[in-house]
């Protein structure tokens, strides 16, 4: 090596390094990006810690709500009588009159009121998040109008007058609109997709919409006999009915809860569901069981009711956001306050008569449905 070289490598190693950049722990982070390592436990329990707890307050509230209309739906009616004789009624009946109307009539019709609400509400819930579609419909796979398709057919081609008995019937078309639904969106290799099974249930409920009126237009007796119960009402429902449906109420929404931890992963898609470990047709076939059990009881008890499942569910995501562990649970209490406020409503616009339930459910529900269709971006599912 020449003497050059020499002097050259070692004015090198003698020279001053060059500053060395900062490391990552040292830059302080930007407000709002992702908490640093050294964060501590209260200052992000801080920043998530409240909501839940917010949400759990708002559930609560809900509760109580309910449970006040609930005591006002026994208590108002074509003869209103005070909360303290509903709460003699309930707590210590004499077999007055008043004791008798209040546990026969308005105790059934409130609790059927609940049980309907509840389901329709879920289930529209649950469709929203199947789907995909924040503006889905429980109808929309053809189940209300399965359902109506079997108490139609019942009636008018059977002759069956018992509402204890064609509840069944009722049940076991929404329960095949739903399999038929469910069969015609899942055939092909590419499975059954969101649109491919809401491009099914819509077919299918024209279909049954079609039948039903076919039965209707030839029978005359059918029809003034149903044109009540199609438009939807809890007048007249005794206990028995409420007894027979309890326990289809009751497993749909337990299995329409037990949903929701499935239903958040598959809302980042299919491919991300089954990576989370998600079965997504196992998913999708228990939405639909749970959809079936609970429009297939609601529909056999009250009739075809619109709106409930519809806006409840989308004004609750507002509220509460996409997760579907809030959604569920809000929906189900919030859904029977919609239904026996509507009820209560329509006793007192029209007292001593009243407006079925139906037409002020669409009377309420549809411009609050407008509104919130209106805004600039829907709530997120």
């Amino acid at each position: 090596m020449s003497r050059a070289a020499v002097t050259t490598a070692a004015s090198a190693s003698s020279a001053p390094s060059a500053p060395s950049a900062p490391s990552a722990s040292s830059v302080p982070s930007a407000p709002g990006t992702a908490a640093e390592p050294g964060a501590t436990r209260p200052e992000r329990a801080g920043g998530t810690g409240r909501r839940p707890v917010a949400l759990a307050a708002g559930l609560l509230a809900g509760l109580a709500v309910l449970v006040l209309l609930a005591m006002v739906s026994v208590a108002v009616g074509s003869r209103s009588v005070p909360l303290s004789t509903v709460l003699d009624a309930l707590l210590a009946p004499d077999g007055s009159a008043d004791h008798t109307v209040i546990r026969d009539l308005r105790v059934p019709r409130t609790l059927i009121g609940i049980g309907v609400g509840a389901a329709l509400g879920l289930a529209g819930a649950l469709m929203q998040s199947l789907t995909r579609n924040p503006l889905a419909d429980p109808g929309l796979l053809g189940v209300n109008q399965g359902a109506a398709f079997g108490v139609t057919a019942a009636i008018g081609l059977l002759g069956v007058s018992d509402p204890s008995l064609y509840v069944w019937f009722a049940f076991a078309g929404a329960a095949g609109a739903a399999a038929l639904a469910y069969a015609l969106g899942s055939a092909g290799r590419s499975g059954g997709g969101p649109v491919r099974l809401t491009l099914a249930g819509v077919a299918l409920g024209m279909v049954f919409n079609a039948a039903a009126s076919a039965i209707l237009r030839t029978d005359t007796a059918t029809f003034d006999r149903m044109r009540f119960w199609l438009t939807g009402s809890l007048a007249g429902i005794g206990g028995d009915v409420a007894v027979r449906l309890a326990p289809f109420l009751a497993a749909g929404l337990v299995l329409g809860l037990l949903l929701a931890k499935p239903l958040n992963a598959l809302a980042l898609g299919d491919e991300a569901g089954r990576a989370l470990g998600v079965s997504v047709a196992r998913t999708r076939g228990l939405t639909a069981i749970a959809v079936t059990l609970l429009c297939g009881a609601a529909t056999a008890a009250a009739g075809p009711l619109w709106f409930v499942g519809l806006a409840v569910p989308h004004a609750v995501r507002a509220l509460t956001g996409p997760d579907q562990r809030w959604v569920l649970p809000y929906t189900v209490v919030l859904a029977p306050v919609v239904l026996l406020g509507s009820d209560v409503l329509g006793r007192v616009v029209a007292a001593p008569a009243e407006v079925q339930v139906g037409i002020m459910c669409a009377a309420v529900g549809a411009p609050v449905f407008v509104l919130l269709a209106r805004r600039r971006r829907l709530a997120a599912l």
